[in-house]
């Protein structure tokens, strides 16, 4: 169990870094929100692994699930829902105001005759 949540958190780290270092603006706000899932899958691996184990310590439980991880994944959740909305609103306002969605604009040939450089 351990190893394929590890495996899977290493997975969504790598595509969510690829998708990050790309050129252009939807394919960084994908890699931002898979980011934000390894972190999340990361924050609730770390309250161990169990299944079938209650969150809340009783006299009758002998093993339980740590219930912080959960709260933290829950505020992380909504987080990175919050970022992903003004991400994509600040995306679609640069694609809007330059008709181009690239996130390292470049000048054209045309743009930098227009200015006089060779």
């Amino acid at each position: 169990m351990e190893l394929l949540v590890a495996s899977a958190i290493g997975i969504m780290t790598a595509g969510g870094l690829y998708l990050v270092l790309r050129l252009r603006t939807f394919p960084v706000i994908l890699g931002i929100s898979l980011l934000t899932y390894a972190v999340n899958v990361f924050l609730f691996g770390s309250g161990r692994l169990t299944v079938g184990a209650p969150p809340i310590l009783r006299d009758d439980v002998t093993a339980y699930t740590d219930p912080l991880p959960q709260a933290l994944v829950l505020t992380a959740i909504v987080i990175s829902f919050g970022m992903t909305a003004v991400v994509v609103m600040i995306g679609l306002g640069a694609f809007l105001g330059s008709d181009d969605d690239h996130v390292d604009d470049q000048p054209d040939d045309a743009d930098k005759k227009a200015d006089g450089a060779s």
